[in-house]
């Protein structure tokens, strides 16, 4: 039951608001853009998100030890913005074209196909055995898959033994097992299940940052997915390398352009890749990276310090050179929980515009610099406008590198 005094100061608190509130329309509005939570650097000192100092009917006062930002009227609390402290993290700015390549775990099936034998006898042993497209084969007779040969030695050993192949596949996140017998291919005039798998994945994408102190870096911004299943490609071991741009194709409404580029897996390596997410791929560099344009790199840009408006991207179109592009910032919705598509932007610069359409395939991960500060990477076109695409926010990048982003817990209002 609440107590008659405190009924009593409610409903006069609610009755001071009411009259301050009529004239008073555009502080309101103002106040109901007030936002929950807030990210600063430790460095930075806390501020009231807005104080009406000219009049002092809603004025707002902080207390850092807090971490809260208080919001009153004539006296009368009204709102509380929680003060989120993030660490001060410094990047160095990607922007150059990287080579990608991906070893599977396990061995995936991307198609099947039917094994001739004797006769007119025809059949994939593989589909019989009830192996999907997409299932990823993990282990055969209890030895693990990580390739096609060991796939191939396994099928010839158990063929010619007669003995079937007791498979542990992987489906949807879910191991399962099944009983495959090979047969004999009169035609290629060896054993086989009758299923085509693939085990490693190429293609090119752009570096968005690296932080020096963890040697940690981020690319792509976006998951690589199998070409043929349209899943996320579950990786054992990866690689990137340098890449050179060779050609551009340019981009127009409703055909992405893409990125042409050269590279060699055997040479200029620069570092792993232990992660493939839907925020990108990840791992660590060999050696540092440099930017000519950012020597000392630059710090980071958290969501809710995005403003809509003029940014640029840093990303290579020919060669290995390095080129900053205007972009426009067209709208900046920052989330509490990971999102891969915080932002959209929009290409504004006319030498890019002229050379690629806007944005296209191999420019994925191109790193957003808005205010001196890495805010985000660009991650997707828009089919029917290349010209404007999605982008995500760094801090999200940075969580799946393993960087740690937060000084401390904020306090529950």
């Amino acid at each position: 039951m609440i107590h008659q005094r405190t009924f009593k100061y409610i409903c006069g608190s609610i009755l001071l608001l009411f009259m301050l509130a009529l004239p008073l329309l555009s502080p309101v509005q103002k106040y109901l853009s007030i936002p929950d939570e807030v990210k600063v650097m430790a460095s930075e000192e806390v501020q009231p998100v807005w104080n009406d100092s000219s009049n002092e009917t809603l004025t707002a006062f902080s207390s850092a030890s807090d971490h809260q930002v208080f919001y009153e009227v004539a006296g009368v609390p009204l709102k509380k913005t929680q003060i989120q402290e993030m660490k001060d993290i410094r990047l160095v700015p990607g922007g150059q074209s990287v080579g990608v390549e991906l070893h599977t775990k396990g061995v995936l099936v991307v198609g099947h196909h039917l094994v001739a034998g004797k006769g007119d006898k025809k059949g994939s042993p593989g589909e019989d055995a009830n192996v999907q497209v997409g299932d990823i084969l993990l282990k055969g007779n209890g030895q693990e898959l990580n390739s096609m040969e060991d796939l191939s030695s396994l099928v010839k050993e158990s063929g010619k033994s007669g003995e079937t192949i007791e498979l542990t596949l992987q489906r949807n996140n879910e191991e399962m097992t099944t009983s495959l017998q090979p047969s004999f291919s009169e035609k290629d005039q060896e054993y086989q299940v009758g299923l085509y798998v693939r085990d490693s994945a190429a293609g090119i994408g752009t570096m968005t940052f690296y932080h020096p102190d963890s040697k940690k870096y981020g690319a792509l911004g976006h998951v690589i997915s199998d070409m043929d299943t349209k899943k996320p490609i579950q990786i054992h071991e990866g690689t990137i390398v340098e890449s050179h741009v060779t050609s551009i194709e340019r981009g127009s409404q409703g055909v992405p352009g893409e990125k042409r580029a050269r590279f060699s897996m055997n040479d200029d390596r620069l570092g792993t890749i232990t992660k493939n997410t839907p925020f990108g791929i990840f791992g660590e560099l060999d050696d540092t990276i440099n930017n000519d344009r950012y020597p000392e790199g630059l710090p980071v840009g958290y969501s809710d310090q995005v403003e809509e408006g003029p940014a640029k991207i840093l990303t290579v179109l020919n060669g290995d050179k390095l080129q900053a592009f205007d972009i426009e910032i067209v709208s900046n919705m920052p989330k509490k929980t990971p999102v891969t598509k915080g932002m959209i932007v929009k290409v504004t610069d006319k030498e890019l515009l002229e050379k690629t359409g806007g944005i296209v395939q191999g420019m994925s991960g191109s790193p957003i610099i808005q205010n001196g500060k890495i805010v985000g990477a660009v991650t997707h076109v828009f089919v029917n406008d290349p010209t404007s695409g999605y982008g995500v926010h760094i801090e999200w990048m940075l969580q799946e590198a393993g960087i740690e982003i937060y000084e401390k817990s904020a306090k529950a209002s």
